[in-house]
């Protein structure tokens, strides 16, 4: 049975005193205390809407939403909806040793000129990162996409894997900016042989300040798992999808450049016609599961699974 987020995230903050003290003492305490904790009155929630063909669903006002918090029915505060509105981006590369099999770097590189492709120069703003065995920031967030394409080729993929510890160090860092539409995308090929963090330890995390991770996965043809509409199917994939799905995001794959540019197009859609929704935050200190749901037939949504109130 898996873990879901929100007991991870209660049971990290529960123990987190002992735990991080003995693994690098009292700044990292510090710091996951502050990445927990809820700083506002307001829960806001990225929430992306779908019909059963996979289409977005626009012009929804806040009477086609209902919102539970810990199953409680809670008002809606405000909702928007600007297709127009910046996106403040995060892509986050793996440049671990196992990236040199085959054309897993091609690929990467290919999706990251791809998603650069979809994005608005001068409004939208991308940071990009790497990781081996620690995070990399090659670049901080700009406005400039140009200096971005092509980024890849200076570096060699080496070390030691820490998807699910960069992941996490990540979503922390976008969720710093200053746009209303906020998200990680991790080009991977799916390997992690060192982190620290678990897949529902950062699914909590970066559910708790609302940060969607898309994960797209860089895999060679001959190792593509099961596969249905661009979505990755198989048990080698749950980890991934469990943490792309509990924070609002997806895992999709890539093996062409063809699927690059799909994938690319996908997340970015996504993005953009999500609605922007804000609750009445709790004052309990405790972690809040988090349903939304949209009362039409078929629709399919995807939002946070929940927050840490207090």
């Amino acid at each position: 049975m898996r873990s879901s987020p929100g007991l991870v995230l209660l049971a990290l903050c529960l123990l987190a005193p002992a735990t991080l003290v003995a693994r690098g003492g009292q700044e990292q305490l510090d710091r996951s205390q502050r990445t927990f904790r809820t700083s506002t009155d307001v829960v806001t929630i990225q929430a992306s809407v779908r019909d059963a063909r996979g289409r977005p669903v626009q012009g929804l006002t806040a009477n086609d939403f209902e919102v539970r918090d810990n199953g409680q029915l809670r008002p809606m505060l405000s909702l928007r909806a600007d297709g127009r509105a910046p996106i403040s981006l995060a892509i986050l590369v793996d440049m671990s040793g196992s990236m040199r099999l085959g054309p897993k770097m091609s690929i990467a590189g290919q999706a990251l000129d791809a998603v650069l492709s979809q994005l608005r120069p001068g409004e939208d703003e991308v940071g990009l990162f790497t990781f081996d065995s620690a995070l990399h920031e090659r670049e901080t967030f700009t406005r400039d996409l140009t200096q971005l394409r092509g980024a890849l080729e200076e570096f060699a993929p080496y070390g030691t894997t820490s998807l699910y510890d960069a992941t996490s160090e990540t979503a922390r860092r976008v969720a710093a900016r200053t746009a209303a539409r906020k998200a990680v995308i991790v080009l991977t090929d799916g390997v992690d042989n060192s982190s620290r963090l678990t897949p529902p330890q950062v699914s909590a995390l970066a559910s708790s300040i609302d940060v969607p991770v898309y994960v797209v996965a860089t895999v060679a043809p001959v190792d593509q798992p099961a596969r249905t509409d661009g979505e990755v199917r198989g048990p080698e994939s749950a980890d991934l999808r469990d943490l792309a799905d509990w924070t609002g995001g997806r895992f999709l794959f890539a093996t062409t450049f063809a699927e690059t540019a799909v994938a690319a197009s996908k997340i970015l859609e996504e993005i953009r016609h999500q609605y922007l929704l804000a609750i009445a935050a709790t004052d309990a200190r405790e972690w809040r599961r988090l349903d939304v749901r949209v009362k039409r037939p078929s629709a399919v949504v995807k939002a946070r699974s929940g927050y840490f109130g207090g």
